[in-house]
């Protein structure tokens, strides 16, 4: 399995926050969702993948270094922010005009096959689109030229369930139609990622604290509720944080299995994705 996005000790300093020696893998054929915290650094590390900030540290994408090969790169990447590319006066049958000007591979039938699948007007004014039809105008737009990767920051953002649900499932075709493509997808809706993430990658204070598969991290990591006297008791190795609640503490640790048979605790809870991010941010260590 190739390696798509490849980053090792990238740092990005500004006043008052610092990518810090960010290292990560993003492989052929999965979906990898980035969450933290406002201001944890997911869009300077995205803006670094993308080259759109100078950095220190080494950045390969599909193997290749943006110093000799930038434009071959960036033709094989599609990307959606938040602000949208898109002129508000213009149709997505204008749209289509303008994007085969812009790519050799863009695929024009394609492209009208996603907005009838969507149902999207291809005559209506993109300002007259509700916020859940302009995403996924400017994520069809974004896979019509057939990129290898997919750069998204909170694509299901303000969105309602429906809306968010058939977003999934455009990026869930798009891996599923060839698997050497890959997704790199930032989200605070962490159950999105949960549903669609292969991997996932936590950013805290401009520091990876962790990369792993999200299958493991949902199922490895567990929840234990305790007493203080219990907490007191438990290896500082064996847990990751605690935190004080207002009748108990609850305490977050990477193994359950291990911990369950370690202190012989009988019940220990299954966090989501939200909460795991919680403790570490908010957690207390000793």
């Amino acid at each position: 399995m190739k390696n798509i996005i490849e980053l090792e000790n990238v740092s990005k300093s500004y006043p008052g926050f610092q990518l810090d020696h960010a290292c990560l893998l993003v492989k052929e054929g999965t979906i990898v969702g980035l969450i933290g915290e406002n201001g944890a650094g997911k869009t300077t590390l995205m803006k670094a993948i993308l080259n759109i900030i100078s950095t220190s540290g080494k950045i390969k994408i599909f193997g290749k270094e943006y110093q000799n090969q930038e434009k071959e790169i960036k033709q094989d990447i599609g990307v959606v922010w938040d602000d949208s590319f898109l002129s508000e006066y213009l149709n997505p049958k204008q749209i289509n005009v303008v994007m085969k000007d812009l790519y050799p591979t863009w695929q024009e039938e394609k492209y009208f096959s996603y907005l009838k699948e969507f149902h999207l007007p291809e005559n209506k004014l993109i300002k007259d689109f509700s916020s859940g039809m302009k995403m996924k105008l400017k994520i069809i737009t974004a896979i019509s030229h057939q990129p290898k990767l997919l750069v998204l920051d909170e694509p299901t953002s303000g969105l309602d369930p429906i809306v968010r649900s058939e977003i999934l499932e455009i990026f869930r075709q798009y891996i599923l139609e060839d698997e050497t493509r890959s997704i790199l997808i930032s989200s605070h809706i962490t159950s999105d990622l949960e549903q669609i993430a292969d991997y996932t990658i936590f950013l805290h204070q401009g520091r990876v604290l962790f990369d792993l598969p999200t299958a493991d991290l949902l199922e490895n990591y567990g929840m234990v509720k305790c007493s203080e006297k219990e907490v007191q008791t438990f290896q500082r190795e064996d847990y990751i944080c605690y935190r004080k609640e207002k009748y108990q503490y609850e305490v977050l640790v990477a193994n359950k299995e291990k911990f369950r048979k370690k202190y012989k605790i009988s019940t220990i809870d299954k966090p989501t994705m939200e909460e795991i991010m919680l403790f570490y941010v908010k957690g207390e260590r000793k």
